[in-house]
Protein backbone atom coordinates (compact mmCIF):
# COMPACT_ATOMS: atom_id res chain seq x y z
CA UNK A 1 0.00 0.00 0.00
CA UNK A 2 1.24 3.47 -0.83
CA UNK A 3 -0.78 5.37 1.78
CA UNK A 4 1.56 7.81 3.52
CA UNK A 5 1.41 8.68 7.24
CA UNK A 6 0.29 12.18 6.37
CA UNK A 7 -2.58 10.87 4.28
CA UNK A 8 -3.88 8.53 6.95
CA UNK A 9 -3.71 11.30 9.58
CA UNK A 10 -5.61 13.59 7.20
CA UNK A 11 -8.30 10.94 6.86
CA UNK A 12 -8.58 10.80 10.65
CA UNK A 13 -8.96 14.58 10.79
CA UNK A 14 -11.81 14.50 8.25
CA UNK A 15 -13.62 11.64 9.98
CA UNK A 16 -13.27 13.33 13.38
CA UNK A 17 -15.50 16.14 12.15
CA UNK A 18 -18.32 13.63 11.57
CA UNK A 19 -17.73 11.83 14.88
CA UNK A 20 -18.66 14.94 16.83
CA UNK A 21 -22.22 14.74 15.53
CA UNK A 22 -22.51 11.03 16.42
CA UNK A 23 -21.31 11.33 20.01
CA UNK A 24 -24.75 11.18 21.60
CA UNK A 25 -25.79 8.19 19.49
CA UNK A 26 -22.56 6.35 20.31
CA UNK A 27 -23.03 6.98 24.03
CA UNK A 28 -26.61 5.72 23.90
CA UNK A 29 -25.72 2.57 21.94
CA UNK A 30 -22.61 1.91 24.11
CA UNK A 31 -20.63 1.19 20.93
CA UNK A 32 -20.11 3.12 17.74
CA UNK A 33 -22.48 2.86 14.79
CA UNK A 34 -22.02 0.86 11.60
CA UNK A 35 -21.42 4.10 9.68
CA UNK A 36 -18.42 4.86 11.87
CA UNK A 37 -17.20 1.28 11.60
CA UNK A 38 -17.42 1.44 7.79
CA UNK A 39 -15.61 4.77 7.71
CA UNK A 40 -12.78 3.41 9.87
CA UNK A 41 -12.43 0.36 7.64
CA UNK A 42 -12.41 2.42 4.44
CA UNK A 43 -9.83 4.79 5.90
CA UNK A 44 -7.53 1.88 6.74
CA UNK A 45 -7.46 2.43 10.50
CA UNK A 46 -7.94 -1.28 11.23
CA UNK A 47 -4.91 -2.13 9.05
CA UNK A 48 -2.38 0.24 10.58
CA UNK A 49 -0.48 -2.57 12.35
CA UNK A 50 -1.38 -5.38 9.94
CA UNK A 51 1.66 -6.73 8.02
CA UNK A 52 2.11 -5.41 4.51
CA UNK A 53 1.86 -8.89 3.02
CA UNK A 54 -1.80 -8.89 4.09
CA UNK A 55 -2.52 -5.38 2.79
CA UNK A 56 -1.60 -3.57 5.99
CA UNK A 57 0.56 -0.51 6.59
CA UNK A 58 2.96 -1.50 9.41
CA UNK A 59 2.57 2.05 10.73
CA UNK A 60 5.13 3.66 12.99
CA UNK A 61 4.26 4.82 16.49
CA UNK A 62 4.11 8.50 15.54
CA UNK A 63 1.36 7.73 13.05
CA UNK A 64 -0.57 5.73 15.66
CA UNK A 65 -0.46 8.63 18.12
CA UNK A 66 -1.46 11.22 15.54
CA UNK A 67 -4.35 9.19 14.11
CA UNK A 68 -5.79 8.44 17.55
CA UNK A 69 -5.34 12.07 18.62
CA UNK A 70 -7.31 13.33 15.62
CA UNK A 71 -10.09 10.79 16.21
CA UNK A 72 -10.10 11.63 19.92
CA UNK A 73 -10.89 15.25 19.11
CA UNK A 74 -14.12 13.99 17.53
CA UNK A 75 -15.15 11.19 19.89
CA UNK A 76 -13.03 9.67 22.64
CA UNK A 77 -14.99 6.40 22.64
CA UNK A 78 -14.56 5.78 18.92
CA UNK A 79 -10.90 6.75 19.06
CA UNK A 80 -10.22 4.49 22.02
CA UNK A 81 -11.89 1.53 20.34
CA UNK A 82 -9.90 1.94 17.12
CA UNK A 83 -6.63 2.34 19.00
CA UNK A 84 -7.21 -0.63 21.31
CA UNK A 85 -7.60 -2.88 18.25
CA UNK A 86 -4.02 -2.04 17.27
CA UNK A 87 -2.53 -3.72 20.35
CA UNK A 88 -3.94 -7.25 19.87
CA UNK A 89 -3.29 -6.87 16.13
CA UNK A 90 0.39 -6.30 16.90
CA UNK A 91 0.45 -9.31 19.27
CA UNK A 92 -1.08 -11.50 16.56
CA UNK A 93 1.98 -10.74 14.46
CA UNK A 94 4.09 -12.76 16.93
CA UNK A 95 2.11 -15.95 16.33
CA UNK A 96 3.16 -18.63 13.82
CA UNK A 97 2.83 -17.53 10.20
CA UNK A 98 0.05 -20.05 9.52
CA UNK A 99 -2.01 -18.56 12.38
CA UNK A 100 -1.50 -15.09 10.95
CA UNK A 101 -2.66 -16.38 7.57
CA UNK A 102 -5.87 -17.57 9.22
CA UNK A 103 -6.57 -14.39 11.20
CA UNK A 104 -5.64 -11.84 8.54
CA UNK A 105 -7.56 -13.65 5.81
CA UNK A 106 -10.56 -11.60 6.98
CA UNK A 107 -10.42 -8.12 5.40
CA UNK A 108 -10.13 -5.35 8.04
CA UNK A 109 -10.16 -7.96 10.78
CA UNK A 110 -10.74 -6.66 14.30
CA UNK A 111 -9.04 -8.35 17.23
CA UNK A 112 -9.93 -7.35 20.77
CA UNK A 113 -8.08 -8.49 23.84
CA UNK A 114 -6.73 -8.12 27.33
CA UNK A 115 -3.65 -8.90 29.38
CA UNK A 116 -5.69 -9.84 32.48
CA UNK A 117 -5.23 -13.55 33.36
CA UNK A 118 -8.76 -14.06 34.66
CA UNK A 119 -9.28 -17.57 33.28
CA UNK A 120 -7.75 -21.02 33.58
CA UNK A 121 -6.31 -23.19 30.83
CA UNK A 122 -6.09 -26.96 31.10
CA UNK A 123 -3.65 -28.79 28.81
CA UNK A 124 -5.30 -31.43 26.61
CA UNK A 125 -4.03 -33.33 23.58
CA UNK A 126 -3.49 -30.82 20.78
CA UNK A 127 -4.02 -27.66 22.80
CA UNK A 128 -5.77 -26.26 25.86
CA UNK A 129 -9.31 -25.93 27.21
CA UNK A 130 -10.14 -22.50 28.63
CA UNK A 131 -12.71 -21.51 31.24
CA UNK A 132 -13.20 -18.02 32.65
CA UNK A 133 -14.18 -14.46 31.84
CA UNK A 134 -12.54 -11.16 30.96
CA UNK A 135 -13.83 -7.68 31.69
CA UNK A 136 -13.45 -4.35 29.88
CA UNK A 137 -13.01 -5.93 26.43
CA UNK A 138 -13.16 -2.81 24.29
CA UNK A 139 -14.49 -3.38 20.78
CA UNK A 140 -15.68 -6.94 21.40
CA UNK A 141 -18.97 -6.25 19.62
CA UNK A 142 -17.18 -5.48 16.33
CA UNK A 143 -14.46 -8.14 16.63
CA UNK A 144 -13.91 -11.47 14.92
CA UNK A 145 -11.19 -12.63 17.35
CA UNK A 146 -10.17 -12.08 20.96
CA UNK A 147 -6.75 -12.51 22.45
CA UNK A 148 -7.36 -14.01 25.86
CA UNK A 149 -4.95 -14.59 28.75
CA UNK A 150 -5.33 -17.55 31.08
CA UNK A 151 -3.28 -19.35 33.70
CA UNK A 152 -2.29 -22.74 32.36
CA UNK A 153 -2.22 -25.34 35.10
CA UNK A 154 -0.93 -28.80 34.31
CA UNK A 155 -0.12 -31.84 36.44
CA UNK A 156 3.60 -31.79 35.57
CA UNK A 157 4.40 -28.09 35.33
CA UNK A 158 4.05 -24.92 37.43
CA UNK A 159 1.23 -22.46 36.61
CA UNK A 160 2.07 -20.33 33.57
CA UNK A 161 0.17 -17.42 31.95
CA UNK A 162 -0.56 -18.01 28.28
CA UNK A 163 -2.02 -15.85 25.55
CA UNK A 164 -4.36 -17.43 23.02
CA UNK A 165 -6.37 -16.43 19.97
CA UNK A 166 -10.04 -17.39 20.10
CA UNK A 167 -12.79 -16.70 17.53
CA UNK A 168 -15.49 -14.48 19.01
CA UNK A 169 -18.08 -17.04 17.88
CA UNK A 170 -16.76 -19.37 20.60
CA UNK A 171 -17.19 -16.81 23.39
CA UNK A 172 -20.24 -15.45 25.18
CA UNK A 173 -20.69 -11.67 25.40
CA UNK A 174 -22.23 -10.15 28.52
CA UNK A 175 -23.96 -6.81 27.94
CA UNK A 176 -22.65 -5.07 31.07
CA UNK A 177 -20.99 -1.89 29.82
CA UNK A 178 -23.02 1.06 31.17
CA UNK A 179 -20.65 3.72 32.45
CA UNK A 180 -20.21 7.46 32.86
CA UNK A 181 -17.03 7.74 30.78
CA UNK A 182 -16.04 6.24 27.41
CA UNK A 183 -19.50 4.69 27.39
CA UNK A 184 -19.38 4.19 23.62
CA UNK A 185 -16.42 1.80 23.64
CA UNK A 186 -18.54 -1.30 24.11
CA UNK A 187 -16.07 -2.63 26.68
CA UNK A 188 -18.17 -5.62 27.66
CA UNK A 189 -17.32 -8.84 29.49
CA UNK A 190 -16.61 -12.01 27.52
CA UNK A 191 -16.89 -15.57 28.81
CA UNK A 192 -15.33 -18.89 27.81
CA UNK A 193 -16.95 -22.16 28.81
CA UNK A 194 -14.80 -25.19 27.97
CA UNK A 195 -13.39 -23.55 24.84
CA UNK A 196 -10.75 -25.64 23.06
CA UNK A 197 -7.81 -23.70 21.60
CA UNK A 198 -5.34 -25.55 19.35
CA UNK A 199 -1.70 -25.40 20.40
CA UNK A 200 -0.62 -23.29 17.42
CA UNK A 201 -2.87 -20.48 18.68
CA UNK A 202 -1.30 -20.46 22.17
CA UNK A 203 1.86 -18.61 23.25
CA UNK A 204 3.51 -18.17 26.64
CA UNK A 205 2.66 -14.66 27.83
CA UNK A 206 6.27 -14.13 28.86
CA UNK A 207 7.41 -14.71 25.29
CA UNK A 208 4.87 -12.17 24.02
CA UNK A 209 5.95 -9.55 26.55
CA UNK A 210 9.55 -10.15 25.49
CA UNK A 211 8.66 -9.75 21.81
CA UNK A 212 9.69 -13.28 20.88
CA UNK A 213 8.34 -14.36 17.50
CA UNK A 214 6.87 -17.81 16.93
CA UNK A 215 6.79 -17.11 13.20
CA UNK A 216 9.47 -16.05 10.73
CA UNK A 217 7.84 -13.50 8.42
CA UNK A 218 7.80 -10.52 10.82
CA UNK A 219 11.07 -11.02 12.70
CA UNK A 220 13.01 -8.38 10.74
CA UNK A 221 10.11 -5.95 10.20
CA UNK A 222 10.72 -2.70 12.15
CA UNK A 223 7.11 -2.40 13.32
CA UNK A 224 7.32 -5.74 15.13
CA UNK A 225 10.75 -5.42 16.75
CA UNK A 226 9.71 -3.05 19.57
CA UNK A 227 8.59 -4.54 22.91
CA UNK A 228 4.87 -4.88 23.52
CA UNK A 229 4.44 -2.36 26.32
CA UNK A 230 5.88 0.64 24.40
CA UNK A 231 3.69 -0.33 21.44
CA UNK A 232 0.65 -0.48 23.71
CA UNK A 233 1.52 2.89 25.24
CA UNK A 234 1.94 4.52 21.84
CA UNK A 235 -1.37 3.02 20.69
CA UNK A 236 -3.24 4.27 23.76
CA UNK A 237 -1.91 7.75 24.46
CA UNK A 238 -3.22 9.41 21.29
CA UNK A 239 -6.86 9.23 22.41
CA UNK A 240 -6.00 11.03 25.65
CA UNK A 241 -4.15 13.73 23.72
CA UNK A 242 -7.14 14.16 21.42
CA UNK A 243 -9.56 14.45 24.33
CA UNK A 244 -7.36 17.13 25.88
CA UNK A 245 -7.19 19.06 22.61
CA UNK A 246 -10.98 18.88 22.25
CA UNK A 247 -11.44 20.14 25.81
CA UNK A 248 -9.10 23.05 25.15
CA UNK A 249 -10.84 23.93 21.89
CA UNK A 250 -14.26 23.81 23.55
CA UNK A 251 -13.08 26.03 26.38
CA UNK A 252 -11.60 28.61 24.02
CA UNK A 253 -14.75 28.63 21.88
CA UNK A 254 -16.91 29.28 24.94
CA UNK A 255 -14.48 31.93 26.17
Amino acid sequence: PDLTPGEVVARAERIAATLVHRQAETEQRTFYAEDTHAAFAEAGFYRLLVPRRYGGYEADTTTLVEVAAELGRGDGSAAWTASVYWIPTWMTCLFPDAVQDEVFATPDVRICGTLSPTATATPVPGGIVVNGSWGFITGALHSQWQEIVAIQVGPDSPPMPVLALVPMAQLQVVDDWYTAGLRGTGSVTTVAEAVFVPAERVLPLGAVLAGQHAGAANVDRPSYRAPLLPVAAASSVGTVVGLARAAQETFLQRL
